[in-house]
This record gives structure tokens, sequence and C-alpha cells, in this order.
């Protein structure tokens, strides 16, 4: 049945809300309706954040997270273990094992997995700059977090592959817990116990 609406101007609103991942238009309808009810200040400072963050959100040059400026947080702060790499698909995996309070090394983001079907290569992921980085000789592990999918598992190993001749410690983060598009949902005592249980890729490849 095709929805009719008493104005183009909504129309246009919900058609622009439910291209929103997880959004169909029953949902993006309710969501046009309640800014409507909202006075003009709240809406403007809605619109006004997603338009500021469009324009001048940055990526971090060491390790690709979302940052304010040229060096994310994290990548900036001494305390951290500098030696430790851990490799995850996107910025909402690093924020779910963050929140563990587990882990205190550095991450990189890779921006998804390798997916044939999907036109997705190495050369579309940020694997280059990963190598890169450790080949500069400061780098003790590399930890491997990423989804326990077929396309996952490919990206481990390619990565695995090419940092092999690094003679670098590839681990991954113990198994038979929710990750990669789900680890965000991993209860953190989990998720925290999945990184400090890690186990060595070649080991778990075996397996």
């Amino acid at each position: 049945m095709i929805q009719k609406y008493p104005s183009v101007l909504l129309e246009n609103a919900v058609n622009e809300f439910a291209k929103l991942p997880g959004i169909g238009r029953k949902t993006a309808l309710r969501l046009i309706l309640y800014l409507l009810r909202q006075d003009d200040a709240m809406v403007n400072n809605f619109s006004h954040s997603l338009i500021k963050l469009k324009q001048e959100v940055k990526y971090c040059s060491v390790c690709h997270n979302i940052s304010d400026g040229n060096i994310c947080p994290i990548c900036s702060d001494k305390s951290r273990d500098a030696s430790t790499i851990c490799v995850v698909e996107n910025i909402k995996e690093v924020m779910a094992i963050e929140n563990t309070m587990q882990y205190k090394g550095l991450y990189h983001v890779l921006g998804g997995i390798i997916s044939p079907i999907d036109g997705i290569g190495p050369a579309d992921l940020e694997i280059d700059s990963l190598i890169e980085r450790a080949g500069r000789g400061n780098i003790k592990e590399i930890i491997l977090a990423l989804s326990t999918t077929m396309e996952g598992d490919t990206t481990n190993f390619y990565i695995y592959k090419k940092l092999a001749p690094l003679n670098i410690k590839v681990s991954m983060i113990a198994r038979g817990i929710s990750i990669g598009d789900e680890i965000e949902y991993a209860d953190e005592v989990t998720l925290g116990r999945s990184i400090l249980n890690r186990t060595l890729f070649n080991e778990s490849y075996r397996m």
C-alpha cells in the first residue's frame, strides 16, 4: 500500500530519513513528526550538529579513527602501549573495546573487510598503512579483532601473510563472542576477557 502524505515537504523528509540504515518509512515518519513538534532551536541544533560533523570531522592520520584533529586522542595518549595495535573494521569496534577498559594499546581502523562480492579488495582498505606502521620497528604485537565471517577470516589471513616477513606476534581475540558488526553489543566483561585471553593467529588458524 502506497503511503499518501498531506505535504510534499513531509514526504521528502521521510524519503531522506528512510535512507538511513535500519530506518523504515514508518519509523522515518515518526521521527519527522517528533521533530515537527519541537521548537526551532532544538531542530536547528540538530541539523547544525550533523552539518558541522560532516564538514569538520577528520580521520586520524595514524589509526584512521574519527577525530577532531589530525591525530586522535588515543594515538596521542603517551600512557598507551604503543607497541601493540588492535586491528578493527570500523570505529564502532574501537568504542566497544574502549568501554571494556581492558585494552591499553593502540588501534588501526581498516574501514571494512575484504569482500569480493561487494567489490571490496585489499586496496580499498587501510591495510597498506597498517603494514607500514608495523614495519617501523616499534610494534611487538598485532591483535586481529575482525568479524568471524568468511570475509573477516579472509581479511585476517591476508593481513597475517602480509605481516609474516616482519616477524611480529600476530594474535586474535578469543572466539565465541559476537564480534564484527555485533561487537558493540557484546557485554563489556565478555569482550574484555576475549581480549585478555587472545591466542596466536597461527594456532587459531590450525583450529
